[in-house]
């Protein structure tokens, strides 16, 4: 008798566990009530359960010491829906998004961008679709790629790197009389009365009460998930073991070539693996007098005049216009610039003077050379993160 009711009582264990486990598989986990939800997705494309804004990072940005910075879905979530948010704007005109488009690497396609009265900003916006890279954001907020800032690897925000994290950054921005004219305690409070953000502030910050520092700090979880790692040099990279001098299986021999040069020619400033800057700010020869000082109207400092950031390049075929002025329309003419273009000032760059150490230097590079270094620069584009739907504008 237990011999033959053994195998049927096990049977109905296996039944029963097999049946647990199909149970806990369609479990569906769910961020928002059903109230909760109806007000949310009354105005924003967001599912009911939460999206991951996590971030891998290949081996050979670990191999560099890099780390991903932790993301707290639910502040990235709030911030993206803060990013493409109009509210933001004095007269609710422009939001974030609306000088930093997410098919253009998070950058403009304007010299210059229209702020909220339609007054123009100062210089070109930046593109966003590597900041991560900038190892800026350790400060109240989702934390560094890198970590810490070094004084030997500082990178930090706008042309003239006057915001240390993106948080501040985003005040800047905000609060600046061009671009968005908003008072952050203003903002705050108009926040408050929407139904949808009560639900996303307290969602990731346990209260519905607004403060400016949960704005900015949720606008910058938000852009500490926006990493650049997909590219075809990425590809390239892996495939070589790190090792950037080497020829890519995947690249074609003028792709290869303009690397070569790139290497040779650039890196120095820019890094070769894309992923460490060697420089942060330079003065690049553009002009024999700067309208537009740079970071020596920061600093006061006649040494810093003409001085702008040195940034990251990934995505940069999306990126046009160049320059801190937008004057260069392709990268066409950013390689001319360099190549025969740079004008002597008394605090260029010694990196771009000839031997005798006070004349520009030129490059003298042939039609093919600068067309492979163009090539090289086009590798260098992150397709998935310029379609990725959780950068995409939430609102319907």
């Amino acid at each position: 008798m237990k011999t033959r009711t053994l195998p049927a009582l096990l049977l109905t264990l296996s039944l029963a566990v097999s049946s647990c486990l199909e149970d806990k598989v369609e479990v569906r986990y769910t961020t928002y009530t059903d109230q909760e939800y109806e007000a949310v997705s009354a105005v924003l494309n967001l599912p009911n359960d939460r999206i991951d804004y996590s971030v891998e990072l290949p081996e050979h940005m670990i191999a560099l010491g890099m780390a991903p910075p932790e993301i707290n879905n639910a502040k990235a979530t709030l911030g993206r829906v803060l990013f493409y948010d109009n509210k933001l704007s004095r007269n609710q005109s422009v939001s974030c998004a609306s000088c930093h488009h997410q098919e253009l690497a998070f950058a403009d396609n304007k010299a210059f961008s229209e702020g909220f009265d339609g007054q123009l900003t100062l210089r070109n916006s930046l593109a966003l679709g590597s900041v991560a890279n900038f190892k800026s954001s350790y400060e109240g907020g989702g934390g560094s790629i890198t970590g810490p800032p070094t004084p030997t690897q500082r990178q930090f925000f706008f042309w003239d790197e006057r915001a240390h994290s993106i948080a501040e950054q985003s005040s800047l921005t905000i609060q600046d009389d061009i671009e968005m004219g908003m008072d952050l305690n203003e903002l705050a409070g108009r926040l408050e009365q929407v139904p949808y953000y009560r639900i996303l502030f307290n969602k990731a910050y346990n209260t519905e009460a607004v403060n400016p520092f949960m704005i900015t700090d949720a606008l910058q979880e938000f852009l500490n998930s926006i990493v650049s790692t997909r590219t075809r040099f990425d590809d390239g990279l892996a495939a070589a073991g790190g090792d950037e001098s080497r020829d890519f299986s995947s690249f074609t021999a003028k792709e290869n070539q303009g690397k070569a040069l790139f290497i040779q020619h650039c890196a120095s400033c820019h890094g070769a693996n894309m992923s460490i800057s060697r420089e942060s700010l330079a003065n690049n020869g553009l002009d024999e007098a700067y309208a537009d000082p740079g970071v020596g109207a920061i600093t006061g400092n006649p040494a810093d005049i003409g001085k702008f950031k040195v940034p990251f390049l990934r995505n940069i075929a999306l990126t046009a216009p160049y320059m801190h002025d937008g004057r260069f329309a392709t990268l066409e003419d950013v390689v001319e610039h360099y190549n025969s273009g740079v004008n002597k000032h008394q605090n260029l760059d010694h990196r771009l003077r000839a031997p005798d150490g006070d004349s520009p230097r030129r490059l003298n590079l042939s039609n093919d050379e600068k067309a492979a270094l163009v090539a090289f620069l086009e590798t260098l584009t992150d397709e998935e993160l310029v379609r990725a739907s959780r950068f995409e504008d939430p609102f319907r």
